[in-house]
């Protein structure tokens, strides 16, 4: 834009200094006055246009070359595999060839580090989680980015839900049943977690909230070794991934109670959610979405946004990724923004509350 504004100024300061036609010095006969105008017209017009393709908007070139899409979890996991569809979708769409590299060090630190220093182009993506932009900020005193300032929401991929999973050996068939037989107790059931101020620690300490109930903390390293705590029944209880329990629950190895997700989910629809037994309110997922570095043209978000909500929510990518035990959601910037800045407040609340410190 303002290299078109300055070819229209130097025309129009040499029109105010030679007179209506540039072209004539003023020893030349003058033409007609209406020949004069018309191509007076017709040179600032030209001189418009060129302003105008000077001010063209960032995303007309984009992708001028390949993009990166950084994933802050390891290979194999729900993020990574909506990851590796939406970036071979946007490959065909974009004609660019669009990378994806795992970067799951510290907890997906090392991943939204990078893209935080990437050049704010679009051309470098970060494919963040609850843990990289909400948890860690709120858990750990420091962390070598600002997860709300150096980063641009573009679109909500996806929600991985947790269910609340109990031994076989408790009769309890619904949330409410579990919260009754806690109650009467002299010493409160234990729930095991993936460890201390793990998605799974903060689920429980939330459902502890909502159904004004409390049980015993157990962490672990990992959810693995919370999963193995309540199938040899040392544990009461625990909140866990879907994808992570599905097999288990097949096998009848423990049963689940409801899942945590605001919507039921389609690997087991017949499963209601926290919220509909009983506690309304009640959303805890392990929700994934693309970054763009902070500073990125508002217009070159827009349309990764859009480009990423078309490719996320096509049928072959959405059935992929739901039968994973996802949720296939696929949202605007705003509605993202407004997911992160929700959770970011919500978590911070119960960290603090229960004054939850990292293993």
């Amino acid at each position: 834009m303002a290299e078109g504004g300055a070819l229209l100024r130097r025309y129009t300061d040499k029109i105010r200094i030679e007179g209506s036609n540039p072209s004539l010095s003023a020893s030349d006969p003058l033409p007609p006055r209406e020949g004069r105008l018309n191509r007076f017209v017709r040179r600032v017009a030209a001189a418009c246009a060129l302003a105008a393709l000077a001010s063209l908007p960032a995303f007309a070139q984009f992708p001028a070359s390949a993009v990166t899409l950084v994933v802050a979890a390891p290979a194999g996991d729900e993020a990574d595999v909506s990851a590796r569809l939406i970036a071979a979708k946007l490959t065909e769409r974009w004609g660019r060839a669009v990378f994806v590299e795992n970067k799951p060090g510290d907890a997906g630190v090392a991943g939204a580090e990078f893209v935080a220093q990437a050049k704010p182009d679009g051309h470098v993506l970060l494919m963040g989680n609850v843990v990289t932009q909400v948890i860690l900020p709120a858990l750990l005193k420091q962390i070598p980015y600002d997860a709300e300032r150096a980063f641009a929401p573009v679109s909500l991929i996806g929600e991985v839900p947790l269910v609340l999973l109990v031994h076989p050996s408790i009769k309890a068939q619904a949330p409410r049943d579990l919260v009754a037989a806690a109650k009467p107790k002299a010493s409160p059931l234990t729930y095991a977690s993936a460890g201390n101020g793990s998605l799974t620690h903060l689920a429980a300490a939330l459902f502890e909230g909502a159904a004004r109930v409390q049980f015993t903390h157990s962490p672990h390293k990992g959810e693995a070794q919370a999963l193995s705590e309540l199938v040899a029944g040392r544990a009461t209880l625990t909140f866990a991934s879907l994808p992570d329990a599905i097999d288990l629950i097949s096998g009848a190895k423990v049963r689940p109670l409801a899942v945590t997700s605001a919507q039921r989910a389609a690997a087991l629809p017949k499963l209601q959610t926290v919220a509909e037994s009983g506690f309304p309110g009640y959303e805890v997922s392990e929700w994934f979405g693309i970054l763009a570095p902070a500073g990125t043209p508002a217009a070159t978000i827009e349309k990764i946004s859009k480009d990423v909500q078309r490719v996320a929510t096509a049928a072959d990518v959405r059935g992929k990724v739901d039968q994973k035990g996802a949720i296939t959601v696929g949202s605007s910037p705003g509605q993202f923004k407004a997911r992160i800045e929700s959770d970011r407040k919500r978590y911070a609340r119960v960290i603090q509350e229960h004054n939850i410190k990292p293993n």
